[in-house]
């Protein structure tokens, strides 16, 4: 029941009443005024000690958070507020209703809710720094916070009820603290270690001395150059640290936390935003070297620098070493290395040139409305829940049921091409199964579509059903069939699908077949392509004609990862009835009035608009998208033309089907689903480059050169023994040292001493 209450003592019973730990408090102090208020973090007061404070007729009230009231936590928003709205923008809607929101005097906000995770102590998540002072914009209170709240004087709940909070998942929670967090403008300076900037406080190790660092002037000290060189991200993955989000603000996420993050990644510094990430300190700054000396030695900064010498930082490299191993035998084979074919030395590799992304977040995943219904149902009876695959499933779902029956005002269709990437036994199958059953509820198993051997068949399955949903499994043995095809009988797959994407908004000609008079037509052909495929196979599978060609720029691929932990099934029979109604619903949908009896032959979509801020969105997508085109021209680099040029319409057409699951009845494409879109589709665009780029070959010998560099980079430190690398890549050793020859006068790996348990060996690490 809401309080309505607008007295003080009313209004504190009836927190009380709802397990929030309310005291009395003093408004212009905003403390409480209670003694020794501190023991309330670890109990809620009794009705009797809250009637003897409200007998005092204080002039405030306050809750305290964390524990105390159930793991309550509020987002406090101050100066005026000036950043509520930019963060409001970011929340999707059906979130944001749930919020709990109180205007504060200042003209600030506080938005409250519950958490189903522990809540941790104050955060500060945006803060601004002008002339020389920092000021905290938005901020979190946590566990050993409190706030003042209505009814006191100047405090007013504008939605929701203080005594009916919301219960937000750690996903969800993550969301409203990201919104936050990339509004801030000042990162403090970065720990950098004593061995680098002298004492930084009682957590890090005593000052180095000179001798720590080799004996050497300042420029040349391990520390400095391990900034300057040294791979930060290495150490954070061999640390259990993850990416989840690639760009000039990286996000990563710590050990042992499922969704969201904890840290940013820019410029080479690390800035720790959780308050459980140790050895790191929440609200801190940490250079490479700090990072690395508290991952890998526990906080000795001096062992570090000692560490870094040794692996050839801030001196003499251990390549000119006299106590390293002898390489000057494969260092002359390089010299010499114009002996080898030219299409060998020539090779280009990608790989380390771009930067790897990650799998797309699974924050991305979120899809308002019949996607999200369909994968929380997916998730709840599937024997192997995977987050990803349920996305994938219900999204191609509502691109199916929508095909030909929307558009947007610049006429993109909701038809998509969806590739699921994902091992053997991963539960691949379920979210199909989950499709099946929806439509034969809806009378449209007729539209479903299993494998398929040749463009001609899809042709023949368009014919029958001018909107499919084809649900293939294994693709990457498609195109292993079209690769090894010496007729070029397969290719037409690939060919036929390229062509009816781009005509879902116009007339596909058909094939004319032999003994056929003339060709048949297709009014706005859709096609929803629901694959999956092995991830390494998959790429390994693909050619550099299909990088370059637009069949690859075409996909939506998600990396799906790891198989979910096991639970019991349930069945697809169980679907609940609110997905079968809108399901039937789009079904049965037909817009348009013209030739209402031949709209199934001729559709007329429905127009789908654009808000006027998601137009503004869209635009700036668009100048993103052109930008990353223009650098691929300007390095001739026809791959990531051909990618980047599908980027905006991908999004666009993501935009589309967000809306339509948002609202079937009423669809409009909205900020947030733009700014999803945008996210979603710029990230697994540099994902699809990063992962072509390490697998597809010009030829063999490139093969073997890019699964050689694979196995550096899958390496502790980037580094391996040359014994250990040569058993990796199970060739002759002949063969090897001509790989390792020419990727070391590429300029791609560095031949370096490998410290055993009894000596020094010879090895290889990615420059």
């Amino acid at each position: 029941m809401r309080v309505t209450a607008t007295s003080i003592p009313d209004a504190a019973q009836a927190y009380l009443s709802a397990g929030l730990c309310v005291l009395s408090a003093i408004r212009a102090e905003k403390r409480p005024a209670v003694g020794r208020w501190k023991q309330y973090q670890k109990r809620l007061p009794t009705p009797a000690e809250l009637s003897a404070w409200l007998a005092n007729k204080p002039d405030a009230v306050c809750i305290l958070c964390g524990a105390a009231s159930q793991d309550t936590e509020i987002l406090d928003f101050d100066a005026g507020g000036e950043l509520f709205s930019a963060w409001w923008d970011h929340i999707p809607p059906d979130l944001r209703q749930r919020l709990v929101i109180e205007r504060t005097p200042s003209g600030g906000w506080h938005v409250i809710y519950r958490c189903a995770c522990v809540v941790c102590g104050n955060l500060k998540l945006a803060q601004r720094k002008a002339g020389g002072k920092i000021t905290t914009l938005i901020e979190t209170r946590g566990e050993g916070g409190l706030f003042l709240c209505a009814p006191t004087a100047g405090y007013e709940v504008i939605q929701g009820d203080l005594c009916d909070l919301p219960v937000l998942t750690e996903a969800e929670r993550d969301i409203l603290l990201q919104a936050a967090w990339e509004l801030n403008e000042y990162v403090p300076p970065a720990v950098d270690g004593p061995a680098l900037a002298g004492p930084v406080g009682p957590t890090l190790a005593p000052v180095a001395t000179s001798a720590a660092q080799g004996g050497v002037g300042p420029t040349d000290r391990p520390g400095d150059d391990f900034n300057a060189r040294g791979d930060v991200r290495a150490v954070l993955e061999q640390h259990g640290w993850v990416r989840v989000r690639a760009g000039e603000n990286e996000y990563w996420r710590r050990p042992g936390k499922a969704s969201g993050w904890s840290a940013t990644l820019k410029d080479g510094v690390l800035y720790v935003f959780s308050s459980n990430a140790a050895p790191f300190e929440h609200n801190q700054a940490y250079s490479p070297f700090a990072v690395r000396a508290l991952l890998d030695h526990g906080g000795d900064f001096e062992q570090a620098a000692r560490s870094l010498r040794e692996l050839g930082f801030g001196g003499d490299s251990l390549a000119d070493s006299a106590t390293g191993a002898d390489i000057s035998a494969i260092m002359q084979m390089s010299a010499e290395n114009s002996a080898c074919p030219a299409d060998n030395a020539d090779i280009e590799s990608d790989a380390l040139d771009i930067a790897d992304p990650g799998p797309i977040p699974e924050h991305l995943f979120h899809v308002p409305g019949l996607v999200a219904q369909v994968m929380d149902f997916t998730l709840a009876k599937a024997p192997y829940p995977n987050v990803g695959l349920a996305f994938c499933g219900a999204l191609a779902l509502q691109s199916y049921l929508c095909g030909r029956k929307v558009r947007t005002v610049d006429d993109l269709r909701p038809n998509l091409y969806l590739l699921a990437l994902a091992g053997s036994g991963s539960g691949k199958d379920f979210p199909r199964k989950v499709n099946t059953r929806v439509m034969f509820e809806i009378g449209h198993i007729h539209a479903l579509g299993d494998k398929f051997a040749s463009g001609q068949g899809i042709q023949d399955a368009l014919l029958r059903s001018p909107a499919m949903l084809f649900q293939n499994d294994e693709m990457d043995g498609v195109l292993r069939q079209i690769n090894s095809d010496r007729e070029a009988k397969m290719e037409s797959i690939t060919n036929v699908m390229m062509t009816i994407y781009t005509s879902a908004g116009d007339i596909y000609a058909v094939r004319v077949k032999a003994g056929q008079k003339e060709a048949s037509h297709i009014d706005q052909p859709h096609l929803t392509l629901l694959g999956t495929a092995t991830p390494q196979y998959f790429y390994e599978s693909l050619t550099r004609r299909m990088l370059t060609n637009g069949f690859f720029a075409r996909l939506i691929i998600v990396d799906i990862g790891k198989r979910g932990p096991g639970q019991s099934p349930g069945s697809v029979r169980e679907l609940p009835a609110s997905i079968i109604e809108t399901a039937r619903w789009w079904g049965e949908f037909q817009p348009g009035t013209a030739s209402r009896n031949l709209l199934t032959v001729h559709p007329d979509p429905r127009i789908v608009p654009y808000s006027p801020q998601a137009e503004e969105a869209a635009r700036r997508l668009q100048h993103m998208a052109d930008q990353e085109y223009d650098k691929a021209e300007s390095a001739g680099d026809e791959m990531s033309k051909t990618a980047w040029s599908r980027t905006c319409e991908n999004a666009k057409k993501l935009a589309l089907i967000r809306a339509c699951s948002e609202s079937h009845e009423d669809p409009i494409i909205s900020l947030p689903a733009v700014e999803w879109a945008t996210e979603f589709a710029m990230h697994q665009t540099r994902r699809q480059l990063f992962m072509a780029a390490t697998y597809v070959a010009e030829n063999p010998f490139h093969a073997d050169c890019l699964k050689l560099l694979r196995k550096l980079k899958e390496a502790p430190n980037r580094r391996m023994q040359r014994q250990h690398l040569l058993r990796a890549m199970r060739c002759k050793a002949a063969d090897f040292d001509q790989l390792a020859a020419t990727l070391i006068q590429q300029g791609e790996i560095v031949p370096v001493d490998v410290a055993t348990k009894t000596k020094t060996a010879q090895g290889y690490q990615l420059a």
